[in-house]
């Protein structure tokens, strides 16, 4: 299987532990780029970048407006911002309004992403307690993308896997172990 154009993450309640699983499990020589959207608090500074550099091997941080994409990075959202795709080579903030009572948004980092990465692209859909990202998620679906939801009898929160799987039932649905290996597959 080829590298994809970029990987998208989605998660809330339960994302540290989700995420500790599987963006450590990257090794160094990973190409593609990994957004990941994680439900913040709009008022406090996020310290996810911090915490995910000091346990993967690829750079992590937090993504800028206008910044330009880079290979083998993982780029967070900022609290209070959307993180959007603008093309291949560029990332957007935006200060619109919440989506799914939130900002950032796990369906506008996936329709943006699905917008500028097509069938390139891979989504996955983490632990959490509202819907958000399934709509996103269908329409990655739709454009011929690799959608994967985390098994929700093992999320910590299983509303996110159980809408992201209702809008979009032809993704894989794989624990965490089984979504860190299909990602060292690719």
């Amino acid at each position: 299987m080829s590298a994809p154009g970029a990987i998208v993450i989605g998660a809330s309640a339960g994302a540290l532990e989700a995420l500790s699983v599987l963006l450590p499990a990257l090794p160094a020589s990973f190409a593609s780029p990994v957004f990941v959207v994680v439900h913040l608090p709009p008022d406090r500074k996020s310290i996810l970048a911090e915490i995910f550099q000091a346990k993967c091997r690829i750079p992590v941080h937090e993504a800028e407006d206008k910044e330009p994409i880079m290979a083998g990075t993982i780029y967070f959202a900022p609290p209070n911002y959307h993180l959007l795709i603008e093309t291949e080579n560029s990332l957007a903030l935006s200060s619109d309004e919440p989506v799914r009572y939130s900002r950032p948004s796990i369906d506008v980092l996936f329709e943006s992403a699905a917008d500028t990465y097509g069938p390139a692209l891979t989504a996955i859909v983490l632990t959490g307690a509202n819907p958000d990202g399934a709509d996103g998620l269908r329409r990655i679906g739709l454009a011929g993308g690799t959608v994967l939801v985390q098994d929700p009898t093992e999320a910590m929160a299983p509303e996110m896997p159980l809408a992201a799987l209702a809008a979009c039932p032809t993704a894989q649905v794989l624990p965490l172990a089984g979504i860190a290996s299909f990602l060292l597959g690719v």
